[in-house]
């Protein structure tokens, strides 16, 4: 009955706000708010190049706020810890079922602790690599090799993971890509306009992805 009424509280408020995306605060001590000019970059791409029609500025919400059913997607990035305790995996578990889809970026330094934490909204569940002919590639823009490298750490290639709920991918999560980046302003971190578009045009997909599914 709990997660019915969820279900019910979630589709009311995707309608009155579907326009609204939102950045997660979590808790732990890591970075939430890192790159702080790169989701509004992101909405502003992506509403000039696709369809969408997203309020330029992005909120901020809790995993203990209710109005975390306000939005459709919710990003995670940060380069340090994050912790969610019991309610708050319940409610990102139930966020994620009745339709809201997470997009995590890791910003260097946030992999191992977001693995740990996702065990426990999807105990039964494993991170698998998105393959490259899924739709998320293959949305306005086309990425036949999956993820763009943006920014260099550790000379790994980029990889884009996700989990699947009754066959419905409800969260992405991009490794050693870095796509946050690539959003921000360009004197931030002096990316080539190449490689800045090429992360723009992911994270449009992105969105333009869960906005459909």
């Amino acid at each position: 009955m709990k997660n019915l009424i969820f279900i019910y509280l979630f589709f009311y408020l995707f309608i009155v706000n579907a326009q609204q995306i939102a950045v997660l605060k979590y808790q732990g001590g890591g970075d939430w708010y890192a790159n702080p000019t790169a989701l509004t970059n992101l909405i502003n791409f992506t509403n000039s190049q696709t369809k969408t029609s997203i309020e330029k500025e992005p909120q901020t919400v809790s995993l203990n706020d209710n109005a975390l059913f306000n939005y459709p997607i919710i990003f995670i990035t940060g380069h340090g810890n994050i912790y969610f305790n019991e309610d708050d995996s319940e409610s990102l578990r139930n966020y994620l079922k009745s339709g809201g889809f997470l997009h995590i970026s890791d910003n260097y330094g946030l992999d191992k602790y977001i693995r740990r934490e996702l065990k426990k909204v999807f105990p039964t569940s494993e991170l698998q690599e998105i393959p490259v002919n899924h739709p998320i590639y293959n949305q306005t823009f086309s990425f036949p090799k999956g993820l763009p490298k943006i920014h260099e750490h550790d000379k790994k290639q980029p990889q884009g993971f996700g989990i699947f709920h009754k066959g419905r991918l409800v969260l992405f999560y991009d490794y050693e890509s870095d796509l946050n980046d690539g959003w921000e302003d360009p004197q931030v971190h002096n990316n080539p306009e190449k490689t800045r578009e090429k992360a723009l045009k992911m994270g449009a997909n992105i969105i333009e992805y869960a906005f459909k599914h």
